[in-house]
């Protein structure tokens, strides 16, 4: 593994990135009389810098989240991923497998795998598979410097499973709760014959029932990769991902009546369904086609080249609660989309390394370019059969949407961008950071049926900077300032275009990592700003004049307290307001964003005293939140894991999510959702 920028690093940095690399290249293996490996994977990131650096030693906010901690966790979905790090909220809208559902730092973010963009347009969701995965990392804040338009919120990064040097391999079989039951493989090594291809494989086979009755999804996925060693120089790996998803949609849409509110009937029962399962469906395939090249050209500078193609095609019918009508009944709705969203992504890097005998000195050039067009037919019914019992739905009084009351739709996206970051280590305690970004996008939204358009066509300049100073006892405080930027598509009342909405981050943190502790705490205090939203005036009309403002503190670390005891721990405070200065309303509380939020899971090894044994646990706390005059209490659930490795090559282990089966409702917006219900998993694994 090439080291950028740390030519001349500190010996601990040598062995961090050297950790990295040996991770990605074979299993994580635990003998039964050994410690469990050590946490210096945790340190390494190319999110956040779009080259390999400690997340230590970067004056960035991100997190990583290993394959070790994927599969000890189980996993299932990406928003799981982030649950026991700070400033993720997710979950909010209870057990969804239509949508992975995040925000950070009260934000909505932007997915991106292995480096570029996954679009989401609308309904039209790409779903990676985490089984799929060695690691997931989060760069929390503005983040349009280096990936241009995106969300305040941050950008959440998904890399892909990679072909390995030495061969390995696993069967996975697992049995849950809710008829959960899936066949899992994962095997890659070198091919054979020859000394510069290895290649991986991984499939897998998912069925499950949802938390809501009559609801399912099954799941095929395969996603073969090859890597060519061309020469010391120079390394093409190939990733290719083919998934198909036929789901009854979980629709966790209720109202307030009946799960906040009290009523004369009672509560509503969390698994009540409200829509059509037998004719509602979503039938989506993904499939996607890639590479990432890197070259080295002399001993200063490498060029690096990451491009895909993918496509994703859908077929929804969704309909879901709407009003209340009656004390008990109520109005349903109907979503229908069927159609496809197919995407060009590629991202060229120049990264330059040099030195003097004070300085180290990291330059990245690169430019991107995205291309996105969703097309399809589209249909939306708000008065979608007769009024439903809310309490005993009754189903099949409803009439199917016909072709004539659908619509077709095109939208087209492209976005091109210039950035430049420079990164400087001085005399091994400083490190500053400067870029700039420039990016052209243009987004065409257009229905066939009316004629009507709404584009969006934005030049946008955003800038990103941090000081950051490495002390001698591993405390690191710094400084950073980033922006974002998000076109809208659409004009106002007099016929212009929205400008696009903006948004800015200053932050002051410390990270913590002394050479006696094996892992890391880190603290931060920040403030976003996001301008140029959308409000509604007086007249009716929507306006730019809404601004939506977080204040915040976080707290995470990942460490262990022994050699078999860690700690994975995190404290967020999000104070999120918007405020709608079209009128004389005050400041309001973002929904859905809980003010408080804490976690904690410890795992332990037991080494000789009970070889190949491991067992944990964590809590979750989150705190209450407010939509408009309704308050939705707080809510703590607990989650438990315990792992055995047998004979040579077996592994069982049993994940429970929501220990006590807590019902509870995780968040109201207009609508009110039901949290997570209890889950159990068990699973054998067979490796070599």
């Amino acid at each position: 593994m090439s080291i950028h920028g740390f030519s001349k690093p500190l010996t601990r940095t040598v062995h961090t990135l050297l950790a990295a690399g040996l991770a990605a290249g074979s299993w994580p293996t635990l003998a039964q009389d050994e410690a469990p490996t050590h946490l210096e994977t945790l340190e390494i990131s190319a999110t956040a810098l779009k080259v390999e650096a400690p997340l230590v030693e970067t004056p960035r906010p991100a997190s990583v989240v290993t394959e070790d901690e994927l599969r000890e966790r189980n996993v299932q979905a990406l928003d799981e991923t982030f649950r026991y790090r700070a400033g993720v909220l997710s979950g909010h809208y209870g057990s969804d497998n239509d949508t992975d559902w995040f925000k950070v730092r009260g934000f909505d973010q932007a997915t991106y795998q292995d480096g570029l963009r996954i679009y989401r347009e609308g309904f039209y969701q790409w779903l990676p598979e985490t089984y799929g995965l060695e690691r997931v990392e989060l760069l929390k804040g503005p983040a349009s410097i280096l990936y241009g338009e995106a969300p305040p919120g941050g950008i959440i990064n998904a890399i892909s499973k990679r072909p390995t040097d030495t061969a390995q391999g696993e069967i996975q079989v697992q049995l849950g709760t809710n008829d959960h039951r899936q066949v899992a493989l994962d095997t890659s090594g070198p091919v054979t014959g020859s000394d510069s291809l290895s290649y991986r494989l991984v499939g897998l086979y998912r069925f499950a029932e949802g938390d809501i009755d009559f609801t399912e999804n099954e799941r095929y996925y395969v996603a073969p990769s090859l890597t060519w060693d061309l020469s010391e120089d120079t390394s093409l790996t190939l990733l290719t991902s083919f998934q198909k998803d036929d789901a009854v949609p979980y629709n966790g849409f209720k109202l307030p009546y009946g799960t906040v509110q009290d009523t004369p009937y009672g509560k509503v029962d969390p698994s009540t369904n409200y829509s059509e399962p037998s004719y509602d469906t979503n039938e989506r395939t993904q499939s996607s086609i890639g590479y990432s090249l890197s070259h080295r050209l002399d001993d200063t500078w490498k060029f690096q080249q990451d491009v895909r193609y993918s496509t994703l095609d859908l077929l929804l019918r969704s309909s879901y609660i709407l009003y209340q009508t009656g004390p008990r009944e109520g109005a349903r709705g109907l979503t229908y989309r069927d159609g496809t969203l197919d995407s060009w992504t590629v991202d060229n890097r120049m990264v330059g390394t040099w030195f003097t005998d004070r300085t180290e000195n990291t330059l990245l050039i690169g430019v991107d370019y995205q291309d996105l067009e969703n097309k399809g037919l589209e249909g939306n019914d708000y008065a979608f059969g007769d009024p439903i019992d809310l309490f005993d739905p009754v189903y099949g009084n409803f009439t199917p949407l016909s072709r004539d009351d659908l619509f077709r739709r095109t939208i087209t996206k492209e976005q091109t961008g210039l950035y430049l970051q420079n990164q400087l280590r001085l005399d091994d305690h400083w490190v500053f950071l400067a870029g700039v970004r420039y990016d052209q996008a243009k987004t065409d939204n257009r229905d066939h049926g009316t004629g009507e358009r709404q584009r969006a066509d934005d030049d946008h300049v955003s800038f990103s900077g941090g000081v950051m100073y490495l002390a001698d006892n591993g405390l690191s405080p710094y400084v950073s300032w980033s922006d974002s930027f998000q076109p809208i598509a659409g004009t106002d009342s007099n016929g212009n275009l929205y400008e696009p909405r903006v948004g800015q981050q200053l932050e002051f943190g410390v990270k913590y990592a002394p050479n006696d502790l094996d892992g890391y705490v880190t603290a931060s205090v920040y403030n976003i700003k996001e301008e140029n939203s959308l409000v509604t005036s007086p007249g009716g009309y929507q306006v730019q004049e809404g601004l939506r403002e977080t204040q915040g503190f976080e707290l995470e670390t990942v460490a262990y307290l022994t050699d078999r005891l860690q700690l994975n721990a995190a404290y967020t405070y999000n104070d999120a307001i918007s405020d709608n200065r079209s009128d004389d309303e005050p400041e309001t509380p973002a929904a859905l964003i809980p003010r408080h939020m804490a976690s904690a899971w410890l795992d332990y090894a037991f080494g000789e005293r009970v070889p190949g044994l491991k067992v944990g646990g964590g809590v979750r706390y989150v705190g209450g939140t407010r939509d408009g005059t309704i308050e939705i209490p707080s809510y703590t659930v607990m989650d438990l894991m315990a792992q055995y490795d047998f004979m040579r090559h077996w592994q069982a282990r049993i994940n429970v999510t929501n220990l006590a089966d807590r019902e509870y409702v995780a968040s109201c917006d207009y609508w009110c959702y039901y949290g997570e219900a209890r889950s159990v998993v068990g699973t054998l694994s067979y490796r070599w």
